[in-house]
């Protein structure tokens, strides 16, 4: 069955490179679970080793948080925070820092993914309102999202996997983490400002396009406070659990979870409506198409090899590159996938976060979030192109990457 396994597995992680396969309607959740099915009705995966191989705790806790996601986003909270934010009387560079600070903070605790979901078009709307050039706030938005996503172990769906299968402390990987994230956010800043060249106004060109586009993004919703209140007091239970409970993070995050769908408001519909289904079948394809491949012996036998013409995956240096260049050619969910088996150092859990995580920056394709920005400003007209999130992308990634590198490498010393 190897040559079929190896067939599938290399199908299926061209389709995580393309976003698809040539000539079929196929998205990359539709590949993966069509991996796993024809290696489960082949034989080549047995019904018994697929259901072992999907990693259940993972999956508890990133459903959970797109619970109190969604409790969040209706009631009104991610609108009211960043209305608030667009109505502070403060120049443009103190607003933007004030943005990368915000987005940063609720992507530690929330998905970077819903936090760009939610804040994107309301963004682009105030910064139209103010005359102000929405461009490099919507990609300050989506990279401080990312940054402030790999702070914290539940900030995006690699971190949580990394976390749940590695079996890593909360609190461990947050002292790690928070000195090149926080320094990350800070160059952010720094870099954009530079970049921007002091231009905020609005261009004229671009006032033209969005006066001929009809808005098209979801009108806000009110602010609820008893709900929001509500979703915010779960998280921070759940945060302060994680810290000093040494008790399973998937089933706190499944009770806090539980408690928000019984609700005499907030119909479960509506709650669930809002879970990103899509991403929990990709995770349990590629855990079945993953398992299928080490099964073989075929990875440790390329890592053992590697490793005998000088570069082990095991070691920190080149853990931390594979993780980078793996994660802008394939995505950084089957990147991570990939890796863990060798992520066996002491730091390889929080090398593989920060380094996937970090890297979804250099491209538009990097990052879920940098998509759901840009098909934001596009609704609204406007033009966010891969030239000129490049330009923005690109010193970003390598610069935040540089800090990571070497607060890990003094952590290692």
């Amino acid at each position: 069955m190897t040559p079929l396994v190896l067939t599938v597995f290399l199908l299926v992680y061209l389709g995580m490179i393309l976003g698809g396969l040539p000539f079929l309607k196929l998205d990359r959740t539709g590949v993966a679970l069509l991996g796993a099915i024809v290696l489960v009705a082949s034989g080549a995966v047995t019904e018994e080793a697929a259901r072992a191989a999907i990693h259940t705790p993972t999956l508890a806790l990133l459903f959970s948080f797109m619970v109190v996601s969604a409790q969040l986003r209706l009631g009104g909270f991610y609108d009211w925070a960043t209305r608030r934010l667009g109505a502070l009387p403060v120049q443009p560079p103190l607003l933007l820092g004030a943005l990368i600070a915000v987005a940063g903070g609720l992507s530690a605790v929330f998905s970077n993914d819903i936090v760009c979901l939610a804040m994107a078009p309301v963004l682009a709307e105030l910064c139209l309102a103010r005359r102000l050039d929405p461009v490099p706030f919507l990609l300050a938005l989506a990279c401080a999202a990312n940054i402030g996503s790999a702070a914290t172990l539940i900030g995006n769906p690699q971190n949580m996997l990394i976390g749940e299968t590695l079996h890593l402390s909360f609190a461990d990987y947050l002292a790690q983490a928070a000195l090149p994230t926080g320094l990350g956010l800070a160059v952010t800043w720094g870099l954009i400002l530079v970049l921007t060249r002091g231009r905020w106004a609005l261009p004229d060109g671009l006032l033209t396009a969005v006066a001929a586009t009809e808005p098209q993004a979801e009108p806000g919703r009110r602010l609820d406070p008893w709900q929001s209140a509500k979703g915010l007091a779960v998280a921070a239970l759940l945060f302060a659990a994680f810290l000093f409970v040494p008790w399973p993070r998937d089933l706190l995050a499944l009770a806090g979870a539980g408690f928000l769908l019984t609700s005499r408001q907030l119909h479960s519909r509506r709650m669930l409506g809002l879970v990103d289904w899509e991403l929990l079948v990709l995770f349990m394809g590629l855990f079945v198409v993953n398992h299928a491949l080490q099964a073989t012996g075929l990875p440790a036998q390329a890592v053992t090899e590697l490793a005998a013409v000088g570069i082990d995956l095991r070691d920190p240096a080149p853990l931390f590159a594979a993780g980078f260049l793996l994660s802008n050619l394939v995505s950084n969910v089957p990147a991570v996938m990939l890796l863990l088996p060798t992520a066996t150092h002491p730091l390889g859990g929080t090398l593989l976060a920060l380094s996937s995580t970090l890297a979804g920056n250099l491209f538009i394709v990097g990052s879920i979030a940098n998509i759901i920005v840009v098909q934001a400003a596009q609704r609204r007209g406007i033009p966010i192109d891969w030239r000129r999130h490049a330009r923005i992308g690109v010193p970003v990634t390598l610069c935040t990457l540089a800090v990571a590198a070497v607060s890990l490498w003094l952590g290692v010393r």
